[in-house]
């Protein structure tokens, strides 16, 4: 056939899927909408298993560290109660001194007991670092630098800074604001004498655990809970000069201390995932259950749609048309709605997205759980689009086989 007549056949195709859909608007505008509940459930449901995994590599990134030290076995979903790493200043020290780290310092993690009463007092993870940062993310309040008040006259064997940071979620929680005094211990009974104030409320560190996290300077977490001599870590971590290859200084710390875990960034945010194979596999299975249901909803879609349209595929037959013309006709309907509602249910998807986020934020106190990146788009447009034009060719296909002069309506 030649381009000309293949053009008039695609015209005459497209003008009969376009006289269809007007000769019943309702139809067209259900099966419109039917398409963008389907993209927006393939796109919200992969949204939020995207989410699920990026929350935990958005806590490691954040923390704008390229080598992460650790002795193994460090389990972040336990809210690193294992503190492996003795005498963590002295290598942090000693990490400090090489040409290539900026900065070195170690990260302690406990389960602690907290309140307004030691009589009521709940188990909430804690995070010992020795200063805050500007990315912080404080909603209000600061946060604290205790590393020279702390440290220069030798760490001491009580809290000494006695400065908190709660998490928004924590804070609400206790009826706490900035200014107020909390007890503090990793144990009922010795929380009554460890009084901190609260001096700024984030959820910087609750990305990272996946839990309302509390932050507590470092040498005053050691401190109460009896590790300062030993002076235990979970992690040592290192901030590299500009210039410096992260994955050459982790080989060369590798050689350096063989008894220790030493990975990148990267590297580390494969271990965070390794150690929670619930995340991983949760995310892949949100992902895969968005692709599996919006194809099943799709196919149901325009298997209706066909199977409604019995009276007029039996007409255009009668008037001659063939099954493949047909099938065509059919196909270029879905592809007309597919596209369509494929387009409105990627423009709602972000404004859903935020609000379905805002409501997260205010139950559970975690932002982004929903991430659209392209990827996600992509999958609902291809489905509504690509996969809804297959599907409608298919059953318009059948259709042909028995849309019959006798169907016609008396």
């Amino acid at each position: 056939m030649s381009a000309s007549g293949t053009y008039v056949r695609l015209c005459a195709v497209f003008g009969i899927a376009v006289a269809t859909l007007h000769r019943s608007p309702g139809r067209t505008i259900l099966s419109i909408f039917a398409v963008t509940l389907a993209v927006l459930s393939v796109t919200l449901l992969a949204s939020l298993g995207v989410g699920v995994v990026a929350m935990g590599e958005d806590g490691l990134d954040s923390a704008d560290r390229d080598i992460w030290i650790s002795s193994d076995p460090v389990d972040p979903s336990a809210s690193g109660t294992e503190n492996p790493i003795v005498g963590s200043h002295e290598l942090s020290v000693e990490l400090s001194q090489r040409d290539d780290v900026r900065a070195a310092a170690p990260i302690a993690m406990h389960e602690v007991y907290l309140g307004t009463d030691p009589e009521d007092l709940e188990r909430q993870p804690a995070v010992g670092v020795q200063s805050t940062h500007d990315g912080f993310g404080f909603e209000e309040g600061g946060g604290f630098d205790t590393y020279t008040e702390v440290y220069e006259n030798g760490r001491a064997s009580e809290p000494t800074a006695e400065e908190i940071v709660l998490d928004p979620v924590v804070a609400e929680s206790h009826d706490v604001e900035v200014g107020d005094t909390v007890y503090v211990g990793t144990s009922r009974e010795t929380a009554d004498d460890n009084v901190f104030t609260v001096v700024g409320t984030s959820e910087y560190y609750s990305q990272f655990l996946g839990s309302e996290t509390v932050t507590i300077p470092l040498g005053d977490l050691q401190a109460i809970a009896g590790t300062t001599g030993t002076d235990r870590a979970t992690f040592v971590t290192a901030a590299l000069e500009d210039d410096a290859d992260s994955d050459a200084v982790a080989a060369d710390l590798s050689e350096a201390h063989p008894e220790y875990d030493i990975r990148t960034s990267d590297e580390q945010v494969g271990a965070f995932l390794e150690e929670r194979p619930l995340v991983l596999a949760s995310g892949v299975t949100l992902v895969g259950l968005a692709v599996v249901g919006g194809l099943v909803l799709t196919t149901n879609l325009f298997a209706l749609v066909t199977a409604q349209q019995r009276d007029e595929l039996a007409a255009l037959r009668a008037l001659g048309l063939s099954r493949r013309l047909l099938a065509g006709t059919v196909g270029a309907q879905g592809a007309l709605v597919g596209l369509v509602g494929g387009l409105v249910g990627l423009a709602l998807t972000p404004l859903v997205a935020r609000a379905l986020n805002h409501v997260s934020r205010s139950v559970i106190g975690f932002e982004d759980v929903l991430r659209t990146p392209p990827e996600v788009y992509a999958i609902g447009l291809a489905l509504a689009f690509v996969v809804g034009s297959f599907v409608a060719v298919v059953t318009g296909w059948r259709a042909g086989r028995y849309a019959r002069i006798e169907h016609l309506e008396e």
